[in-house]
């Protein structure tokens, strides 16, 4: 009897040593984990891609992420202010553009050109994260696209026509689409912002010398034969009737049944917009549609835009620094980055994606996109850039309320305004 008495006293005994071994062991791995402050845009980290991404984060490490979030429209003054406090991020989402200069990027973020990760990244998705000195800012974590000349290829088919390669050869085929009794291009002016930047990427893209001295206030746009080049061709275009009749009263919501009708036959877009807004009825759907560059005379053998790619940049002096990195590494892990953007319609970020959805538009043209590809350069390294000035500038043009001269001097006179506003509103050094 006492035997067994002793027995079960030891048994007692060891099983109360487990259970405190274990609650030790939980207490510890509590006290390991962490929490991560992460800031971006409100929209931007609602996006379904994101969401995912931060559960499944929480969910395999243990580690919390807090979220700060702003408005789009105050983002940007939001940010800066709480950097100018010295309260800044642990991770910090951002476009690779002129208004990241407001955030002191080499006194604040770290370079990841030796993360073992960067061997995911596609060529032209590492591209735009990259600076002038080739420094690795952040990893691009977002939707992306192609932008060109999206064409009805069953249109051309019928008419015996080939996709252009060159800009003599884009301007022969609007003529002879025009002469067809079809609107070459869908160039709405409401709302369609964005076109003129095609054109001028190849202009600072291929010379970023150039883009340095116009950011300096060296130059302006007058003094780059390139951007008169491609404001004489836009009035052109205009005036033989490329762009249709009604351009000037159209906007965004008439882009879709222009090309769903194949009253026209071409825009300049990018190819996720087929998949989210091209809902139109009519005889022509996406699988009539193929890809070529954007001709805008600026460069003889066209243009793409890469995507626009949000990025998330790590405070090299957080006192976090490497569960940052460790963040980071988890959202370029394969099985991460494709459970997130699973069925989400975007051009391929990283090598190993495979559980989106990419246009048989871009596939097709992967050669061409390959050859002519530019990163994203007029909208987001031109100090002072904005689409809608652009615009309001050609509209005085094709509205013959100025010339081409004084378009050109539009241009320059807005982005000089708004690159002062921008350097009256940076931190004080």
């Amino acid at each position: 009897m006492r035997t067994k008495i002793r027995r079960f006293f030891a048994l007692l005994l060891a099983c109360t040593a487990t259970v405190l071994l274990s609650a030790c062991a939980t207490s510890g791995d509590s006290e390991s984990q962490h929490t991560l402050t992460l800031m971006g845009k409100k929209t931007d980290l609602e996006k379904s891609y994101m969401i995912r991404l931060f559960k499944q984060y929480e969910a395999a490490t243990g580690n919390r992420l807090e979220i700060i979030s702003f408005e789009d429209a105050a983002y940007e003054d939001e940010a800066a202010a709480r950097f100018e406090r010295g309260d800044v991020p642990d991770v910090f989402l951002h476009f690779n553009n002129a208004e990241l200069t407001r955030f002191d990027v080499p006194a604040n973020f770290r370079y990841l050109n030796d993360e073992t990760w960067v061997g995911e990244l596609t060529d032209s998705a590492k591209a735009y994260c990259l600076d002038g000195d080739g420094n690795l800012l952040g990893l691009p974590f977002w939707e992306s696209s192609v932008s060109g000349c999206y064409y009805n290829k069953t249109i051309l088919d019928s008419l015996g026509l080939k996709a252009a390669t060159t800009q003599a050869e884009f301007d022969m085929l609007c003529e002879t689409l025009a002469e067809t009794g079809y609107t070459p291009v869908c160039w709405p002016v409401d709302g369609c912002s964005w076109m003129p930047q095609f054109g001028l990427d190849p202009i600072f893209a291929d010379d970023p010398a150039l883009l340095e001295q116009l950011n300096r206030n060296e130059i302006g746009y007058a003094d780059i034969p390139a951007v008169t080049a491609m404001v004489e061709w836009i009035a052109a275009a205009a005036d033989k009737g490329w762009f249709g009749d009604d351009y000037a009263e159209t906007g965004w919501d008439q882009i879709a049944p222009a090309l769903a009708s194949g009253d026209a036959v071409m825009t300049f877009i990018w190819d996720t917009w087929f998949y989210t807004d091209f809902n139109a009825k009519g005889p022509y759907t996406v699988e009539d549609f193929a890809l070529m560059p954007v001709f805008m005379n600026t460069v003889e053998g066209g243009t793409y835009e890469g995507g626009n790619l949000n990025m998330m940049m790590v405070n090299k002096n957080s006192g976090q620094l490497e569960t940052a990195l460790d963040f980071l590494a988890f959202c370029a892990d394969p099985e991460n980055y494709n459970m997130a953007f699973e069925g989400v319609s975007t051009v391929s970020c990283f090598q190993r994606q495979t559980t989106n959805i990419q246009s048989h538009m871009v596939s097709d043209a992967s050669a061409s996109v390959a050859e002519r590809e530019r990163v994203s350069t007029a909208a987001t390294r031109i100090v002072g850039y904005n689409a809608e000035d652009v615009m309001a500038a050609l509209d005085s043009l094709l509205s013959k309320k100025t010339d081409v001269p004084g378009c050109v001097e539009m241009m320059g006179a807005s982005r000089a305004q708004r690159m002062t506003q921008s350097q009256a509103s940076a931190p004080a050094e």
